[in-house]
């Protein structure tokens, strides 16, 4: 099956249970595809936890949901080494992290100790417990959940740990006919079927990994996203602008879109779509920026304004 289907056939199966969001599916399998991480803010009830359940039952892979709350401990996440009396020697336990997609929901309800305790893993696949570095089977993928801060019980993400994540998406609420929809699945009290059947499996989501890989993008379309992180750096409205690891996912990001519209090269469209998703939340606004009413992305927004789109690929 060639990628541009693949990637199809899994996101119909998620469209079987989550209604009316299919672009949304579409920047989760592109993060899929570019080895990202992402992080899905919005109030509760929406279908957060919905649509990532119904990515890993789309993929044979292992799955683990993890509920963050103020009691989880680092050692939950990553595992720990206890010592077996009988041997004398320590063994390992493997934390909830070794799976291969993983559900961290509610993420900002747990202290920043244990969500420090992803920064690791979301970056070099592999946990340190006691000296000793443990790999997670691969694909790995982290689809993180969280109520908006102003929510009671919340702590805010560190830079750091925002920075992991490749991209930060909203659902939103349903418009009228899909939450009509939605409404026709619970009718009579009879809920939908929801054990969808996997349509993919490892070996499928690392080869279109693979396939990301061979994507080209331009010399002028990489100038395109220095300048905008180079801009960001400078704003008068920005106090921490785009790392380097965020213009890394957004060139990653507008390779993995490039696949999905079944092309095999970067366009400027890629990047100006994708780059609200993936550098919005990189960027942290002075405190007279957030006075004025300004956010993320109406900054980013002014800065691309007055930058030139590349005149070629």
């Amino acid at each position: 099956m060639n990628p541009h289907a693949l990637l199809q056939s899994i996101k119909n199966n998620i469209e079987d249970v989550l209604v009316g969001k299919p672009e949304i599916i579409d920047l989760v399998l592109c993060a899929l595809c570019c080895r990202g991480h992402v992080l899905i803010e919005d109030v509760p009830g929406i279908g957060k936890t919905t649509l990532v359940s119904a990515l890993a039952a789309s993929l044979s892979c292992s799955f683990q949901r993890i509920q963050f709350t103020p009691d989880v401990m680092p050692s939950d996440i990553t595992g720990f080494s206890i010592a077996d009396f009988n041997t004398g020697k320590f063994e390992f336990h493997e934390g909830a992290i070794m799976n291969q997609i993983i559900l961290a929901d509610e993420i900002n309800r747990t202290s920043p100790k244990t969500q420090s305790s992803l920064l690791e893993v979301m970056q070099e696949n592999q946990v340190t417990v006691d000296g000793n570095t443990y790999r997670v089977p691969l694909p790995f993928m982290v689809l993180a959940t969280q109520n908006p801060v102003e929510y009671v019980g919340t702590y805010p993400l560190p830079e750091a740990q925002l920075d992991r994540f490749m991209m930060k998406i909203s659902l939103g609420y349903p418009g009228i006919r899909e939450e009509v929809s939605i409404l026709d699945r619970h009718d009579r009290n009879v809920r939908p079927d929801y054990d969808i059947l996997p349509v993919a499996n490892a070996e499928d989501v690392l080869a279109l990994q693979d396939k990301v890989d061979g994507i080209f993008c331009s010399p002028a379309i990489k100038e395109y996203i220095a300048q905008i992180a180079a801009n960001s750096r400078v704003s008068a409205d920005v106090m921490l602008g785009v790392s380097p690891r965020g213009t890394i996912a957004l060139m990653l990001a507008s390779k993995g879109l490039a696949m999905l519209s079944g092309r095999e090269f970067v366009l400027p469209d890629d990047v100006l779509k994708m780059a609200p998703y993936v550098l919005s939340h990189r960027l942290q606004l002075k405190p007279e920026a957030r006075l004025q009413g300004l956010t993320p992305e109406r900054v980013l927004s002014n800065i691309m304004r007055h930058i030139k789109l590349p005149d070629s690929l």
